[in-house]
């Protein structure tokens, strides 16, 4: 059994290799839920249906948000009566986040979660990193944002002068999906925003002491593959390079996984983690996402 951290874009393309070549029984997912709000009624949170699309071979691999093909009728309504939404949510993808609502009245946001990846046919676990409501504080130069207010209102162009966020109790099962599982892959999604918040829980980063542990650097050649990474990192006072995302993980990190282009990088990392391999880490094709996914786990294959 193998554990996954996950944020949105990076980590989703990664499982698409990895359950490629293990079975899906054999996969949990762990999904951050910082960003997590309501908009126009719904409740959405937004990484765990895109993992849960993935997995479901439903996501909209142009966006990396939302199901493909869908429609958007009821988002250019409320546009055309003058009730635009911030987030542009396809039909679909709405009757998803009605359905979490609706069920998150009676259950809490990881029962809710469990009822739709079964409904959908999905055999991974998908854990919310936590139940409990999370808050975001983007600190800019033009003063204190939520976060989709910076990064779809203001399009991330704010300076990012600090980032601030509640800490949180884990979900149920989540510390003991780290401990059991046979190795844990922190996957390449947000360092600050979408994996923080996970390791930030009270727990987990002692039970991440305990796992076998890979990581896969979210940043080649000094750049975020996606996201406002680099923006973040700086502003908690971070290298915006590999080495930035290795001094963040190096607590608990076994082995670390960086892009042919930062080699460079890889006698400076050693000092902080023993094992680091140099692959190619950007996933164009889904033979991308199988090769790195055969690099992480090629010890218990």
């Amino acid at each position: 059994m193998i554990t996954i951290l996950s944020g949105g874009t990076g980590t989703p393309k990664l499982i698409q290799g990895i359950t490629q070549i293990l079975n899906p029984e054999e996969i949990n997912v762990i999904v951050n839920t910082l960003e997590n709000s309501y908009f126009s009624g719904v409740y959405v949170a937004a990484d765990i249906d895109t993992v849960m699309y993935t997995l479901a071979g439903l996501i909209n691999e142009e966006t990396w948000y939302g199901i493909e093909g869908d429609t958007f009728i009821t988002h250019e309504t409320l546009k055309e009566i003058k009730c635009p939404e911030t987030l542009r949510i396809g039909d679909r993808d709405r009757a998803t986040k009605i359905q979490k609502t609706l069920l998150m009245e009676k259950y809490p946001l990881s029962t809710a979660v469990d009822i739709q990846r079964t409904a959908m046919g999905i055999e991974s676990r998908i854990i919310p990193m936590s139940n409990q409501d999370s808050h975001i504080n983007i600190v800019t130069d033009e003063g204190d944002m939520e976060f989709h207010e910076f990064l779809i209102e203001r399009s991330g162009k704010p300076e990012v002068l600090d980032i601030q966020y509640n800490t949180v109790e884990p979900s149920p099962g989540l510390i003991d999906a780290i401990e059991e599982a046979d190795t844990v892959v922190i996957g390449p999604s947000n360092p600050v925003t979408s994996i923080g918040p996970i390791i930030s829980m009270d727990g987990v980063v002692d039970a991440l002491k305990k796992a076998q542990v890979t990581a896969v650097s979210p940043i080649i050649g000094g750049s975020p593959v996606s996201g406002p990474a680099a923006k973040f990192m700086g502003a908690l006072g971070y290298e915006v390079s590999c080495y930035g995302v290795a001094s963040l993980y190096c607590d608990f990190l076994d082995r670390f996984i960086i892009d042919v282009e930062d080699v460079n990088y890889k006698e400076e990392i050693e000092r902080l983690i023993s094992d680091v391999v140099v692959t190619k880490t950007n996933m164009r094709n889904i033979g991308d996402k199988v090769m790195l996914a055969r690099s992480i786990l090629g010890e218990i294959l």
